[in-house]
């Protein structure tokens, strides 16, 4: 054999070996499992390090790849659009949930009701709930048509729409947590009767064990440094005439006010963690060859948060006992599934700003702003440069945003321009208020390409309102105690996103990427389609 043909032979046979290769069915994982923190700011991942075990956050951190500059693409930034971007990769202006609540034909909905179900596991409205307002797939879509039903897809929280729309259309099921029962209820979307795992998990009483004993802190309180003291005038109690501080006494508060004082606890994301291993024992997730899905959030941070604040002790509180949970729940996984036969994520919904006072108080500009009053001065304002008596031509003011009555408008034979106009100019004259945006004209507005994506990509025409309210930054409805969200500004839009377990090389990149890459970087390592509205593009999981 001469040399020419030595080497032609040799191409040939490792061609052949390539081309075999590519065809070889891919590899992936046993189970996916996304994991969202309501209200978890990014800086959380850090700012309790110190505390942190070796098994939970710092776990996730070291065996895992963190994308460090992971943000919101849209505003408002509020917990069903961030659960449904997360899992559909798209946004508001596509994907249809323009808000925790949102107008629908007229009428402001909640973004997961629905009157044609009924409640399974309750008697309750609690249970009247599907995804039917979500307009796209999810990747739980994606991955049980591109495996014909094969994978099995669940959905776990405390909040209802932290579980249904995460889950999707077409789950193997969708729990929740009901405050009259204590249980984890669904509705007949999914199935007539609860399964019978759930139905163990309820019979357990795990709420009322968790609520048999004070909330102390886990550790001394003077080494708490990274906090306020204990008792301030940034915090709202849990209810009122009930002091902000620690011990709390839940026995007696949950003999007042029932199972729901867990989600203000942070036994709220262990009973929630609880639930989901339930599910990986009863749904058998993660034991053949067919990558399953379990979508879990934990949504007791984002009450706490929402009651005390990001500087409060309870807030430290809850991330400390939080990464006990994780930790345990990893360790759960590796036994149950196998180490490094799962791929998990961690994510958050949104963040939060410091107390608008907390702010104030260290000469930072910071206020609030009143919905309600807003409505009011707007209704005064139009009537006014009108000189027409009494018209309410603003419906709501919600998600800093502005519903216009149109039908009031058509009917006085007024031209909405001219109201559109009127608004935006007594907005402008607000203190409080940095741009007010009509949103048919938002293409041409001044504003900061940022903001101006954000504005647009949160725009739903059927959904949303007529004119978008940017506050000033540190300004928000929310009061003048806790915290609240929902603007563009990085305390509310700057989220972890820790990849750890199958396919995962630790590192990580201070690269910006957006909460819409991380269905798209899941679809791509499993090898299916992206879910239908998708906007986001895979990301690349190496060192900058």
């Amino acid at each position: 054999m001469n040399l020419k043909t030595l080497l032609l032979t040799t191409l040939a046979v490792s061609l052949s070996a390539t081309i075999k290769a590519q065809v070889q069915e891919p590899a992936r994982p046993k189970l996916v499992v996304g994991l969202v923190i309501d209200q978890m700011r990014w800086d959380y991942l850090y700012r309790y390090m110190s505390h942190y075990g070796e098994g939970g956050f710092k776990r996730l951190l070291n065996e895992g790849y963190s994308c460090e500059n992971t943000r919101i693409p849209y505003v408002p930034s509020v917990t069903a659009i961030g659960h449904s971007c997360i899992y559909t990769g798209s946004v508001p202006s596509i994907h249809g949930i323009a808000g925790n609540n949102f107008v629908k034909n007229g009428k402001k909905v909640y973004c997961t009701d629905d009157a044609n179900v009924k409640p399974v596991g309750t008697t309750n409205k609690a249970g009247l709930m599907s995804p039917r307002n979500l307009w796209v797939t999810t990747l739980g879509d994606e991955l049980r048509m591109a495996t014909n039903d094969q994978a099995k897809v669940v959905g776990v929280a405390l909040k209802d729409r932290s579980s249904i729309l995460p889950a999707g259309h077409n789950p193997n099921g969708a729990y929740w947590f009901d405050d009259e029962t204590g249980h984890f209820i669904t509705s007949t979307y999914y199935t007539k009767r609860l399964p019978k795992w759930v139905e163990n998990f309820n019979a357990q009483g795990l709420v009322a064990k968790y609520l048999s004993s004070p909330w102390n802190t886990l550790y001394d309180k003077a080494s708490y440094t990274q906090s306020t003291s204990d008792l301030t005038d940034y915090e709202s109690s849990i209810k009122p005439g009930v002091n902000a501080t620690l011990p709390l006494d839940l026995p007696n508060l949950s003999k007042q006010y029932g199972y729901g004082i867990i989600r203000n606890t942070p036994w709220g994301n262990t009973l929630t963690f609880d639930m989901a291993k339930a599910a990986v024992e009863g749904e058998e997730l993660g034991t053949d060859n067919t990558t399953d899905l379990l979508t879990v959030s934990c949504s007791s941070t984002d009450y706490i948060g929402h009651q005390v604040g990001t500087n409060a002790l309870e807030t430290e509180d809850t991330y400390l006992r939080l990464d006990r949970d994780l930790a345990a729940f990893l360790s759960f996984l590796d036994q149950k599934v196998g180490r490094g036969q799962y791929l998990l994520f961690l994510t958050a919904d949104h963040g939060a700003m410091n107390n608008a006072r907390y702010l104030i108080d260290h000469r930072i500009p910071a206020g609030s702003w009143n919905e309600t009053q807003a409505k009011v001065n707007l209704n005064n304002a139009v009537t006014k440069a009108l000189n027409v008596t009494s018209l309410q031509v603003v419906n709501h003011v919600m998600n800093n945003q502005v519903f216009i009555n149109h039908e009031v408008v058509a009917s006085h034979a007024i031209e909405l321009d001219k109201v559109k106009q009127i608004i935006v100019q007594q907005l402008e004259q607000d203190a409080a208020v940095l741009y007010a945006v009509d949103m048919d004209k938002v293409v041409t507005a001044p504003l900061p390409t940022d903001v101006k994506e954000r504005i647009i990509n949160g725009y739903n025409r059927e959904r949303s309102g007529d004119i978008q309210i940017i506050l000033k930054p540190a300004y928000s409805p929310h009061g003048l105690k806790g915290t609240d969200h929902g603007a563009w500004n990085p305390y509310d839009t700057h989220i972890p996103l820790v990849f750890m377990g199958w396919g995962i090389t630790p590192g990580a990149n201070t690269r910006q990427c957006f909460m819409t890459d991380i269905a798209p970087t899941i679809a791509a390592m499993l090898h299916i389609q992206a879910p239908s509205g998708c906007i986001g593009q895979p990301i690349q999981l190496r060192q900058n």
